[in-house]
């Protein structure tokens, strides 16, 4: 008889804060970045560093203990650090980390992402070792052949040709993915572009492979992400706090099929792996895809989010390119999808991706993002209900998926609120959903340690708050 799957016990993310996402080379360094968006996430909660019980740091590029060199600043408590490297999806591993933490028993737990990264398409470091995709890139070779293009946005291209050739999606399909999320971008005043392009501009950029063009295809990025996840005891002895507790009502993490490599484009980028990780959380979370309105999904290429929609279960198989034409991926459609700008003009700074996509859906389900509201066209709309549930999915090559299901503590439909509302109870005096300000040593002082600090933690770090 097979194991009786057990239900985790309730998890929720208490708080959240980011960094504004720039070009490499911005000249701040991971510890500062890091600092920020964890103080913005530790003051959004309430919480002090000495009640966190396990830190978990999320980052692909950069020495082994970087994750120490960050939550030091915060204090030296001696609670265990875990530096986690998933690829693209290591935000979201940190989330899933951290509820396995508190279903262990613990009730706090702090999770931190940030990426300092160099200019250009990805490239791995290491020659004198295989690399962890060199399977993946040895499929394509045999099924597409290589070209000059990165190696990256072959993959993912390759994918979206699949799907043009098995489904019938053109090119200006993808072109349109990736106008809606650039549209949406200067909303998010985290986002690193803030340029509305017309579909023609898409389409006339500078072409990568077909049929992926420049404005296609998500840059690199510095920044960082945080949130504070807790448990239902934690969260019950604050009952002050529950109207900004959201739940993660399902999560899974999943890895690659022996599918991957049966020749498929599609299946090489972990179409089965995103089915069942969104199966999975659903089901935890007891509705279908039909029941969600926000969706931050993985769309590093436009060809990425065009199988993701299909792997989702947004739309029916082979159907993702008529969700997109018929306009139900952005305001006044069956779904909003990346109302963040996602990663082809938010950004994506590896270790934070996740991080920042969980906090774009917090403020969604908390009724903070009043210019970007489902159901609000991108308007102001205080008063308005709508966004009950949202989902996330996060994508690591090599691989992993996380898709996580979010909905509020109280379980009601989020009734989007205004600035000075916000500002209000946001412990901050702003909205931080529509507003990207830095941290004060007055914010600082709120959620250091106690007892257990020491300004040397700091003495490296020439930041400017």
């Amino acid at each position: 008889m097979a194991p009786t799957k057990k239900t985790p016990p309730p998890v929720y993310v208490l708080g959240v804060g980011m960094t504004k996402f720039l070009k490499p080379g911005s000249g701040i360094d991971y510890p500062e970045m890091g600092l920020e968006a964890s103080v913005k996430a530790l003051v959004d909660a309430q919480v002090n560093y000495d009640e966190v019980e396990a830190a978990v740091a999320c980052y692909c590029y950069g020495d082994s203990t970087c994750g120490q060199r960050v939550v030091y600043q915060l204090g030296m408590t001696q609670v265990p650090v875990f530096n986690v490297n998933n690829n693209c999806s290591t935000g979201s591993t940190g989330l899933v980390m951290a509820r396995t933490l508190i279903s262990s028993g613990m009730d706090c737990v702090f999770v931190v992402g940030f990426e300092k990264m160099m200019a250009g398409s990805l490239k791995g470091f290491w020659d004198d070792r295989s690399s962890p995709l060199g399977t993946l890139m040895a499929k394509m070779a045999e099924t597409r052949g290589v070209t000059k293009a990165p190696g990256a946005a072959q993959m993912f291209g390759n994918a979206g040709r699949e799907y043009m050739e098995k489904y019938g999606a053109k090119v200006e399909d993808f072109a349109e993915i990736a106008r809606i999320n650039h549209a949406h971008s200067p909303n998010n005043p985290y986002s690193q572009f803030q340029t509305v392009y017309s579909l023609e501009q898409v389409l006339a950029s500078p072409k990568i492979h077909e049929p992926l063009t420049k404005l296609q295809c998500c840059p690199t990025s510095d920044g960082a992400a945080a949130a504070v996840i807790v448990s239902q005891a934690f969260l019950d002895a604050r009952p002050h706090l529950k109207d900004r507790a959201i739940l993660v009502a399902g999560q899974s993490l999943t890895t690659d099929a022996p599918s991957a490599f049966n020749g498929s484009s599609i299946d090489l980028m972990g179409y089965d792996m995103t089915k069942l990780a969104t199966e999975t959380a659903l089901g935890q979370a007891g509705i279908t895809a039909n029941d969600v309105q926000v969706v931050e999904l993985h769309d590093c290429f436009s060809a990425n989010e065009m199988i993701t929609l299909d792997a989702m279960g947004l739309c029916g198989k082979g159907k993702a390119h008529e969700l997109v034409r018929n306009g139900d991926i952005t305001y006044g459609g069956k779904y909003v999808v990346n109302p963040s700008g996602g990663l082809i003009s938010k950004g994506h700074p590896l270790g934070a991706t996740g991080l920042a996509q969980c906090a774009e859906l917090v403020w969604h389900l908390r009724g903070w993002a009043n210019n970007r509201a489902a159901g609000g066209q991108g308007a102001k709309v205080q008063g308005k209900k709508g966004t009950k549930w949202a989902m996330q999915h996060n994508l690591g090559l090599g691989g992993a998926a996380v898709v996580t299901v979010y909905r509020r503590a109280d379980g009601k439909e989020a009734t989007v609120l205004s600035d000075a509302e916000i500002a209000r109870i946001s412990g901050l005096g702003y909205n931080p959903a529509v507003e990207a300000r830095g941290v004060t040593e007055e914010d600082i002082a709120k959620v250091v340690s106690k007892t257990k600090t020491h300004p040397f933690a700091r003495k490296a770090v020439k930041a400017k708050f």
